[in-house]
């Protein structure tokens, strides 16, 4: 039998060889998602100023701090749908950005009891279980990472329905519907703390019995 030329012979090792991907384009920290979430960061405490002005009573500061709030709440929507449609997702990021929100939630909750607008239990109710979820993520991490879920959307905009509410220079008769907002934040900010406790408690079981350890 004779032999192939060697130009087909080299094709055909070529065929057979395993393609070789090109390597992926590291995405750089400084992109516009982290940036908006920098952004975010940056406007907690002109936030916390514009609040505070006239011990929270002047309603033109209060109207100003609203929009403050309701801007960086629109980074937190904006930074993530930008990371994933522009794969621009980075570690800082990850990390980055519940930070923020935690920072611009934190901050207007703390606010509004400091003023007394606000109950201190709902803060505290609230404070816990972010904090609480931030250690389950340290807690699971090495066997994984939880996806949010529909639930969790469902409450942080609940959440920043019923902060916006409460800053907004609303006349009594608007405290019902604060009420009811803020009834609504804190049952499913419980809910879906317990939610996430069990996937953590789920995702390291499963974790363990892979590992052996």
């Amino acid at each position: 039998m004779s032999a192939l030329p060697s130009d087909a012979a080299d094709e055909g090792l070529a065929r057979d060889a395993p393609a070789q991907l090109p390597e992926p384009t590291p995405v750089p920290t400084l992109n516009v998602a982290n940036l908006l979430t920098l952004s975010r960061l940056v406007l907690v405490p002109l936030f916390v100023v514009a609040l505070f002005v006239g011990d929270g009573h002047d309603e033109t500061w209060r109207a100003i701090a609203t929009g403050l709030f309701a801007i960086a709440s629109a980074t937190d929507q904006l930074d993530g749908w930008v990371a994933r449609k522009y794969g621009l997702i980075t570690d800082f990021g990850k990390i980055a950005d519940p930070i923020a929100d935690k920072a611009l939630t934190g901050a207007a909750l703390v606010g509004l009891s400091v003023l007394g607008e606000l109950g201190w239990w709902v803060t505290i109710v609230i404070a816990v279980r972010e904090i609480g979820v931030t250690l389950l993520r340290f807690w699971v991490i090495r066997h994984g990472v939880i996806p949010a879920s529909r639930g969790g959307k469902a409450k942080t905009m609940a959440q920043i329905a019923a902060i916006v509410a409460y800053l907004l220079p609303l006349p009594a008769g608007a405290d019902p519907v604060r009420w009811a907002l803020m009834g609504l934040a804190l049952v499913l900010t419980v809910v879906t703390g317990v939610d996430y406790l069990v996937r953590a408690v789920r995702l390291r079981a499963a974790g363990r019995r892979v590992t052996g350890s």
